[in-house]
C-alpha cells in the first residue's frame, strides 16, 4: 500500500525527536480494558475475552476511535513501532468481531471473496487498515518472527492474549514470553511424541516457515524457548525428528462460551 511506503520513508528521514510523543497508543486506557475484559482460563484459549462487555464499553469506543488521530511516524525506534502495531492489531482484531458480534469465528466477520484478513478493520493515523497489512506490510518486514505468538486473530488456537499491552521498554522481555508461553501449551503450540519421534507445532510455524530462517530455521527457535523437557529433548533428537502439525481451532476466543 502507497500509505506504509510513505509511512516507512518518513521513519527513515525524519529527524531525532521524542519518542512517543504524540502517545499514538493509549497504553493506560489499553491495559484497563484488559483486565475487565479479559479472563485468564485453563481451557486451549488461555485467554478468553468478554465481547458482549467490550460493546458495552465506551471506554472501548474511545482506545478505537483515538488511533484514527495517532502519529506512528512520531515513533523513532524499531521496538516502539513494533510495539504500537501488535497492540493495534490485536485491539482492531477484537473490534472486528465487535463490529460483527455475535459470531462463531473471526471468519464470519469476512466472505469468500473478501476475507476478514483484508476488510477494513479501522483507522488509524486518518487512514483505513486491515490485519493483513499490519501483519504483512508493517510487522512482518521487521524481522522478528516472535510477532506471531504476539498478535492475536480472536481464535482459540492463536496464541494466548496477552493481558497487558506491549511496550517498547520490554518488549524483547515480553516476546520472548509470549513464545514461551505458546510453546508451553501442547494442545495448540508444541507437541512431542517421544516414542514416534514426532515433533506437533502449531500450523503458524508452517505457515511463516520462511520468516524463522534468518534465526537458524523453525526448529532451532523452539528448541531456544520451549520448557525444559521439550527443549532437551530437541537438542538430542531434534535433528532426526519429523514436523507436523496441530489442527487449528479458529472458533472465537469468547468468555460467554467458555468450554
Amino acid at each position: 500500500m502507497k500509505w506504509i511506503a510513505s509511512l516507512c520513508l518518513g521513519l527513515a528521514l525524519s529527524a531525532p525527536g521524542t519518542a512517543g510523543a504524540a502517545d499514538p497508543f493509549d497504553e493506560v486506557l489499553y491495559a484497563g480494558l484488559l483486565s475487565r475484559h479479559t479472563r485468564a482460563v485453563e481451557d486451549t484459549a488461555g485467554t478468553r475475552v468478554d465481547y458482549q462487555g467490550l460493546r458495552r464499553s465506551s471506554d472501548w469506543k474511545r482506545l478505537i476511535a483515538n488511533l484514527a488521530q495517532a502519529r506512528p511516524e512520531d515513533l523513532r525506534s524499531q521496538a516502539e513501532r513494533m510495539a504500537f502495531w501488535i497492540n493495534v492489531y490485536n485491539a482492531l482484531a477484537i473490534d472486528v468481531v465487535l463490529q460483527h458480534y455475535p459470531v462463531d469465528s473471526i471468519k464470519d466477520a469476512g466472505g469468500l471473496i473478501t476475507p476478514v484478513w483484508k476488510i477494513d478493520a479501522g483507522r488509524v493515523a486518518g487512514r483505513s487498515v486491515t490485519l493483513h497489512e499490519i501483519e504483512h506490510e508493517i510487522l512482518r518486514p521487521m524481522g522478528d518472527p516472535r510477532i506471531h505468538a504476539a498478535i492475536v486473530c480472536a481464535s482459540t488456537s492463536c496464541p494466548s492474549l496477552t493481558r497487558s499491552p506491549f511496550r517498547a521498554a520490554e518488549l524483547d522481555e515480553q516476546l520472548d514470553a509470549a513464545l514461551a508461553s505458546f510453546l508451553a501449551e501442547p494442545r495448540k503450540g508444541l507437541a512431542i511424541d517421544r516414542s514416534a519421534g514426532i515433533v506437533r507445532l502449531s500450523k503458524i510455524f508452517d505457515w511463516f516457515e520462511e520468516d524463522f530462517a534468518a534465526q537458524g530455521g523453525v526448529l532451532a527457535v523452539v528448541s531456544a524457548r520451549a520448557p525444559a523437557g521439550e527443549r532437551a529433548w530437541l537438542a538430542s533428537r531434534g535433528a532426526d525428528a519429523r514436523i507436523a502439525y496441530l489442527d487449528y481451532d479458529w472458533t472465537l476466543n469468547d468468555l460467554a462460551v467458555r468450554r
